[in-house]
Formats: structure tokens, sequence, C-alpha cells
């Protein structure tokens, strides 16, 4: 059985090629209302992109293709696995209003649908763009920046767009370069194997999800596609489990050992254990039933978890599971990169990021080292501990950058990211906590190898 839903071939023959059809023809943008984020002198437009999904853009005032740039966003998820919506889009730009203010275009799909998808969603970004094209004009540079789950999006179209068919054969992508932040990275084989791991060990420890009078299935499958559990009794379980939305002083003894439990062998922090097993119910369910035919691509049949107050216990008593090749094969095909990458690339990770682990930056720097393109490659750390969203001046002395290296040759260290973010810090009212002599730890470190 073969993949089902995953956008797998990779659609590279668009990047250039016009919609000449009026069959073909998406809707051209409409103007909108700039939310209250973006500079005021900013125009705005939204539309739908044709095949399910919506977009924002944003232009700053005096915007012009010839002299302007453009960020294409790919944004992060996939939380939401129902139909696309407009309102995603909208709260991206809101989010990134900080790019429309260092005074580059913006513009962000929704992507066509909600759950995993990683090519899909390239593409959707891909088909934005080109709309964006159509009726503003080619810009000098385009950047692509892709947040979380948008990173791998990103360093996924990176890839598929490197090289294109033009009028006269094959030419270099529409990206100029790429922008990774907090990126969920190495590939959808790698970057979620530590949340099946979470999934066994709550399990073990807590025997809630799935209850013993309830349905029994497999841990990889998410949840039953019949299921009626929410999201509320989920956080209502996990925390008669291990008590984490209480104060500690308020946690039984028995309470307190299952958090560290599972916190410690797992290695997240406590404010991140429900999210964590919300994407490892709702995404896994999508992920293997509705995109991967009912498919198990995660396995921990060799795993040895350690960490617990009995590790010996812990390994006989977790659930086990062996990968199905093909379904692996298929999640790889649609979601790994393979570091063949040809226009220069920057990332910036949160030391401390509770919802991807820092060390995702090594599997991904492995991957375009292995590759032979480790010059094409520089990544940034921030002394922080969040994931969404980090200081500010950060993001436009990233942009400057990446321009620099683009249009002067001139490749930037850590080092002078942190001194143009200084430069930053009074327009955009918040403090730079850049790193620049940290380096990444292998995923080993953080994630058990299997």
């Amino acid at each position: 059985m073969h993949i089902r839903h995953f956008a797998l071939s990779a659609l590279a023959v668009l990047a250039l090629q016009p919609l000449t059809s009026s069959a073909q023809l998406p809707p051209p943008p409409v103007p909108g209302t700039c939310p209250a984020e973006v500079p005021a002198a900013a125009t705005c437009y939204t539309g739908e992109d044709g095949l399910g999904g919506f977009y924002w853009m944003a232009l700053p005032s005096g915007w012009k293709p010839q002299t302007g740039v453009l960020v294409m966003h790919a944004h992060g998820g996939p939380a939401d696995t129902g139909p696309a919506k407009r309102e995603r889009s909208e709260a991206d730009l809101k989010r990134w209003a900080v790019t429309v203010k260092a005074g580059y275009a913006w513009a962000g799909a929704s992507y066509r649908r909600g759950g995993f998808g990683v090519s899909m969603a390239a593409e959707d970004t891909e088909r934005v763009r080109r709309i964006f094209v159509r009726h503003f004009g080619p810009p000098r540079r385009t950047l692509l920046h892709g947040q979380s789950y948008g990173a791998a999006v990103a360093s996924r179209a990176a890839e598929l767009y490197a090289m294109v068919d033009g009028p006269t054969g094959q030419v270099r992508g529409p990206y100029d370069g790429v922008l990774l932040t907090s990126g969920v990275l190495g590939g959808g084989t790698r970057a979620y194997d530590f949340r099946i791991d979470l999934r066994t060990v709550y399990q073990y420890v807590c025997k809630n999800h799935p209850r013993a009078d309830e349905p029994q299935y497999p841990l990889w499958q998410g949840l039953p596609m019949d299921s009626k559990l929410t999201r509320a009794e989920l956080a209502a379980r996990v925390d008669a489990c291990t008590g984490v939305r209480k104060p500690a002083a308020q946690r039984t003894e028995q309470q307190k050992a299952n958090l560290a439990t599972i916190t410690q062998v797992i290695q997240i922090p406590e404010r991140s254990l429900i999210g964590h097993l919300n994407w490892a119910t709702w995404l896994f369910r999508d992920l293997t039933q509705l995109r991967l035919g009912n498919r198990n691509p995660f396995g921990n049949a060799t795993v040895r978890y350690k960490g617990s107050a009995d590790d010996a216990a812990l390994n006989a008593g977790v659930p086990r599971y062996a990968a199905d090749p093909t379904a692996v094969a298929d999640l790889a095909m649609d979601s790994d990169p393979q570091g063949k990458i040809n226009v220069p690339v920057l990332t910036l990770h949160a030391v401390n990021d509770p919802t991807a682990f820092v060390e995702l930056e090594s599997a991904y720097r492995e991957i375009v080292e292995r590759a032979g393109n480790g010059a094409l490659l520089v990544q940034t750390f921030s002394d922080e501990s969040e994931h969404s969203y980090l200081s500010e001046p950060q993001y436009p002395a990233l942009f400057t950058a990446l321009l620099d290296w683009i249009d002067k040759k001139d490749k930037p260290t850590p080092q002078k990211v942190a001194a143009l973010c200084k430069g930053y810090e009074a327009a955009y009212g918040d403090t730079c906590k850049l790193l620049p002599d940290f380096r990444s730890a292998p995923l080993a470190s953080r994630v058990a190898p299997r």
C-alpha cells in the first residue's frame, strides 16, 4: 500500500511555469484591512489559491518589485487537522509583522488543508509566491522563511525548487536564500521519534491514554478515528496522573514521581507535556491513519529508556512497536531533507526551546554536510526558552545577514549576526539574546537512537 494523501511528486515545474489557462487561474488577490500589528502605511491583500487554501500578503509603503524583497512564509503546526482557514494566514501575518516593519513584502499560505504534508505545504507556499509575482511583479530578491514545522517545509522546498524547468532548460529556482527559525528539522522520520517515546512512557506510567475500560489500540495510531476524546479531557487525564497543571506544592507524592519519570526520561519541560501529548495524539492520528494508510513509521522496539527511578522495570513494561519500512520510506520521501541546497541557509534556534529540541539543528547540519553543502549553512542560537517567537530584533538582523550573504557574498558568522542585532535593539524595543559561540549537541544526546 502506498501513501495516500501526501503530495509526493515535486511540482518544481510550477516554480517558473506561467498560468496560461483561465481555468487554472486562482482569483486575484483582493485588498484587505491590514491587521493592527502591521505598519499603518502598508497595504494588505488576501485571496484563495485555487486548491482550497488561503493566503495573506502585505506590502510596506513604497515597495517596488524592482528594488524590493519578498519574504515567503511557511507557517508552523500542523496542530489543526481540518480544512484550511483564512484566519490561519492572517494570524501568521500578525505574528510576523516584524518582516513588513523591516521593509520587506510578506506572503503566507494557509496550506490547502490542515494536518501533515510537508511537500504539499511546500507546493502551496510556492503557488502563493507565483500568485504574488503574477499580480505585483517579480521581486529583486525572494527569501523563504520557515518557522517550526514550517522550517521543515522550507528546508524541503529549498530542495524541491533548487532547480526548476525554465523556458530554455533547467535554471536556478525562485528562492535566493532561506531562513529557518525554531525549526522542526531533520525530517519526519527523526523529528517525531521522541513523541512515540512519550506516548509509550506516559502509558506505562499513567495507564489512562487509553484507559483500561476503553478500546485499546497501538499508540502509534495516536487515537482511533471514531474517538470522541477532546483536548480538554486529555489534559484532565494528564493532570490527574501528574498534577502538571497544579503548583508543585499541591501535587501528591505519586503525581510528583509520575511527572518526574516522564519528563526526565523524555527530556521535556513540564510546561510542554500536554502540548506534546496533543501532537502525539491528534497529529499522529492524522499522519498514520489519514496520510499513511494506517501504517506505522515510528518504532521503539530497540530503544533503551533511561532517567527513571527503575529503568529496568520501565524498559520491561513500556509498549513496543516496530516501524513499517514502507511507511518510513513514504514519510521520508515527503518530509526528509537531503541537504541538496544551492542557496544560503541561515537558522535561529533557542537553546531551551520547549517544543522543537535545539538538537534538531545538529540533525539538519549533519544532513547538509553529508551532502557536501555545509558551506551554505550558518546556524545561530539564542539564550531563550521559547518556541513560537523569539527576541524581535533578531529577525531583522537575520534578514540583513542573509541578504548581505546573497548580494555581497559576505557570508555571516554568528558573531556578525549578533553585532547586527545590537543595531536593531532600539528600533524594535527588545534585547538581543544571541549566543555566538553555542553549537548544538547531537540529536542522539536528547532522543534515544533507534
